[in-house]
């Protein structure tokens, strides 16, 4: 008996994807192993840098300050401990963000084992807001000519507005506030008391007026400029002990955000938010009311996704959501029934209330602005409201497909309808769209005249003279 040869054996394009298959692992494990050694030795290189000279790690504030930024300075001070650095130099222009990423960044700077320098540059740059909190929290707070930096008051807003409140809760925040501030800049040798006013009464200082209030340590027109007067300084760290800098010739490291974190950046964006939250849930809308559009339903559900993640990251208010969500359900409503505009009105109102509450921060104005808030709003309730109607239109629409399209069509009786043989019915042929088809009808019709059908069975039309179809109109 002739033994069956292996399966591989047999089937030569099998085994050639097979073997595919193992190259490509194969080079992949290669790749991988290639990198981690490449990785190693530019570590193991960088540390023989840096004990010859000293290493200054360079991060870069350049925007608002929300959850992704605060994780890009977190990975910077970690990074900096772990090549065992000598400064962090983080330059920052921001007009301030988000309460907890600034927090989050402050207690970073303050747990970090490598001394960290805070520069408001280039000219023209602030540090406003939360970025004024973060430049008295670091160990050098610096400036370069023709910044400004303060106007740190906590408010409560809806759209950048700000919102009045009772006197017990702005007593309440302020507080908060001050003392947050206090509980740090004190140990940095800072002005206190000037500090407290740029959040008790919104005051803002130029760089000469905030080295002058003892609010910064230097004044320096460039990077350069700020590390030769560091170098051979003593500083005093927050747990109390003191390091002399040693920055003579020193090798400059830039960590630039990664892509992943400047594509990321611009989601949690409040504004970016909102307008993927909305075009996720307008896009899967359009898909399940109009199936086989295909476009909407992809480009939804990609934006939906980045919209969860989003909401994952940012502080989110849960009645933001919940007023979105009922003014999706009132423009629905708007189209189905006739509420003379109010409906569409109340949506708009919710919709508008909902993005502006959506994002929270209890220290800062960050939120999806009054204009994204509006220009988002009205094209959403308009879509939305057009949609609906054309999905209720289509219910009343006639059938285009299939038999159905045959009822209420006009026919021709080529065989007269007489009596069957059971004498319930009048059977006969009728010529319907250039074909013949066998016909029932409620009385007897003669040749040429014209029908109206009015249902089928299987292959039999029933139909009616036109004249009672007219009639019964």
């Amino acid at each position: 008996m002739k033994r069956a040869r292996p399966i591989l054996e047999n089937n030569s394009a099998l085994r050639r994807v097979l073997s595919g298959f193992f190259a490509i692992a194969f080079a992949g494990v290669l790749l991988a192993a290639l990198s981690n050694l490449a990785r190693a030795q530019n570590a193991a290189q960088s540390s023989a840098s840096t004990n010859g000279r000293a290493q200054i790690i360079e991060l870069r504030i350049g925007d608002q300050i929300e959850p992704i930024m605060a994780e890009y300075v977190d990975s910077g001070l970690a990074e900096a401990a772990r090549r065992h650095a000598a400064l962090v130099l983080i330059t920052m222009d921001t007009p301030g963000g988000l309460s907890t990423s600034m927090e989050d960044i402050i207690q970073h700077i303050l747990d970090s084992p490598v001394p960290v320098v805070v520069y408001i540059y280039p000219a023209g740059a602030r540090g406003a807001s939360a970025g004024f909190f973060i430049l008295e929290s670091a160990d050098v707070a610096a400036m370069a000519p023709g910044t400004h930096t303060g106007a740190a008051s906590p408010l409560l807003a809806i759209g950048g507005v700000p919102l009045q409140v009772d006197d017990t809760l702005k007593k309440k925040i302020l507080n908060d506030a001050t003392a947050f501030l206090r509980s740090y800049s004190a140990k940095r040798g800072r002005n206190v008391q000037l500090a407290e006013s740029a959040v008790t009464e919104g005051k803002a200082w130029t760089e000469t007026e905030a080295l002058d209030g003892q609010l910064v340590d230097l004044v320096a027109i460039s990077p350069e400029d700020l590390l030769s007067h560091l170098d051979g300084r003593a500083i005093k760290r927050f747990d109390g002990s003191t390091t002399q800098l040693a920055l003579r010739n020193p090798e400059r490291v830039s960590l630039p955000m990664t892509f992943r974190q400047q594509f990321l950046s611009r989601i949690v964006q409040p504004d970016a938010f909102f307008i993927l939250l909305i075009v996720g849930v307008l896009g899967l809308y359009a898909e399940f009311t109009h199936p086989g559009m295909v476009a909407p339903g992809v480009i939804g559900g990609i934006s939906l996704v980045l919209a969860l993640y989003a909401m994952h990251i940012l502080p989110v208010e849960p009645a933001g959501i919940i007023l979105i969500v009922l003014a999706l359900g009132l423009f629905i409503l708007e189209a189905k029934y006739t509420s003379h505009g109010v409906l569409a009105i109340g949506g708009i109102v919710s919709m508008l209330l909902g993005a502006l509450m959506l994002v929270r921060s209890p220290l800062t104005h960050a939120g999806v602005s009054l204009g994204v808030a509006a220009g988002a709003t009205l094209p959403f309730a308009l879509i939305t409201v057009l949609l609906m109607r054309l999905v209720l239109k289509s219910r009343s629409w006639k059938p285009v497909m299939g038999r159905e399209q045959f009822v209420g069509n006009s026919a021709e009786v080529t065989v007269p309808l007489v009596k069957s043989a059971d004498g319930e019915s009048f059977q006969g042929m009728v010529r319907l769209n250039g074909e013949l088809w066998r016909a029932v009808a409620p009385e007897a019709i003669p040749q040429g005249m014209h029908v109206r059908v009015t249902g089928f069975e299987g292959l039999t039309l029933h139909v009616v003279p036109a004249e009672h179809s007219v009639a019964g109109k």
